[in-house]
């Protein structure tokens, strides 16, 4: 037997316990297998609730709808129960419109079984996202009701009193409402130009954009667009609803995802005059600032920058989470084709009419409206405008975006411009007037 040199035999053995040391640590039951979960994540909304387990591979599922009660029953292949899992049950929110609670167990040595118990009959839709972003693999499950909201018909309960009392308004029925005991001249027939120049309410759909697993722009420090742009458009609601001839609609009151050519569509089914989307941005140098108005552009981008800002909204769907195969194929070819002209040339001027209010008191980007391929801009009927009311990458526009001063001038900006636009271009008759 050849003798081996002390140093090179007490190398071998340090080699020989180090391989048997990695061995007990790899042991069977400490090997890891399967996924990771990295995080859960719940977003429920009128429309829909989300639900979203995030984790560094792609998770293996099943699922059953089982009714009296009515409950929904997902297994979860390959991962163990964890803290982060048990998580999910503390993200059920009681205002939750179909989710009244979520119980979570390790049904088999590696099977998670998590039992939504619903609060009504719903239609879910699970699907996976590959990664994108910030983001590793997305397993989503959108839980839907049975019969969809009707959107419309909520506007038309809410805004039921404003509307009679509009199409109630008459000059000689005013004049006979005052004060009898006062002495009133001789009533005389309203003249055409007195003539209200149109008797129903307008409806403004103001769309926040981003939300849920989107958040959008995120700024220095740590302000998220999906926040501001939401917090703006409520405040441009409140104002349109103080006003006697309109009313509002939001394609999202809270933190969850509309899909752009939802958010289109929804315009569309209330039957909006006009479609107002608010973002706020981020561009690639932090030293961008100023507020601009976009419209959709058949012949490519005015600009560099718009055509990059067009890529950039359009990709929301990818990392929104957008269930690609459950995608309204006829909808889907509408976003493509169905732009007009006349929208086109409508929306210019309204963008116009905005972008002049807003520059009477913030910076502007660009001193004219700006067009590029704006896929939420694409509805045919309705002219549209799209409003980066500042850069939230600028550190400087990104505390302005927080100030609830600044906030109020751009929604009251917005009402006088768009106060202005329907001064010079009256509205048209509706084919369905509600």
């Amino acid at each position: 037997m050849k003798l081996l040199p002390k140093n090179t035999k007490r190398r071998e053995i340090l080699k020989r316990i180090a391989k048997a040391s990695a061995l007990v640590l790899l042991s069977p039951p400490e090997i890891a297998w399967g996924a990771k979960l990295l995080a859960v994540r719940m977003w429920p909304a009128e429309d829909y609730t989300r639900v979203t387990l995030e984790s560094d591979e792609p998770l293996k599922v099943s699922h059953q709808l089982l009714n009296k009660p009515n409950r929904l029953v997902v297994d979860v292949e390959g991962i163990e129960l964890t803290n982060t899992l048990k998580e999910l049950v503390a993200k059920v929110k009681n205002n939750d419109p179909y989710v009244a609670q979520v119980r979570v167990g390790q049904f088999q040595p590696k099977i998670v079984r998590l039992v939504f118990d619903l609060k009504e009959s719903i239609q879910p839709q699970l699907f996976t996202l590959d990664p994108v972003g910030n983001y590793k693999h997305r397993l989503v499950f959108d839980l839907y009701p049975t019969v969809a909201n009707d959107p419309l018909m909520e506007l038309v309960k809410n805004s039921a009193k404003k509307s009679a009392a509009l199409e109630a308004e008459d000059p000689i029925a005013a004049f006979a409402n005052k004060d009898p005991g006062s002495s009133p001249p001789r009533p005389m027939a309203p003249s055409e130009k007195d003539k209200p120049q149109h008797r129903r309410l307008l409806t403004i759909a103001i769309d926040p954009g981003h939300g849920g697993e989107d958040p959008g722009a995120i700024g220095r420090r740590g302000s998220r667009e999906k926040d501001i742009v939401l917090a703006i458009s409520r405040k441009l609601k409140e104002k349109i609803e103080q006003e006697p001839d309109m009313r509002s609609y939001l394609t999202r009151d809270g933190d969850y995802f509309v899909p752009l050519h939802t958010r289109v569509n929804k315009a569309r089914r209330v039957q909006a005059d006009l479609f107002v989307s608010i973002h706020a941005d981020a561009f690639v140098q932090p030293h961008a600032k100023g507020a601009s108005v976009f419209v959709l552009s058949q012949q490519g981008a005015s600009s560099t920058a718009a055509r990059w800002l067009a890529n950039k909204e359009n990709s929301a769907d990818m990392i929104g989470g957008l269930n690609i195969k459950s995608k309204d194929k006829q909808v889907a070819q509408l976003l493509l084709d169905m732009s007009t002209s006349a929208q086109i040339k409508d929306s210019l001027k309204l963008g116009d009419a905005v972008l002049k209010q807003i520059g009477s008191f913030a910076k502007l980007h660009k001193k004219n409206v700006e067009q590029a391929s704006f896929a939420v801009l694409k509805a045919p009927d309705v002219p549209s405008i799209l409003i980066e009311t500042a850069f939230i990458s600028n550190p400087e526009e990104e505390a302005r975006l927080n100030d609830q001063e600044y906030q109020e001038q751009i929604a009251q900006g917005i009402l006088k411009g768009i106060r202005n636009y329907f001064a010079k271009n009256p509205p048209v008759a509706k084919s369905r007037q509600i």
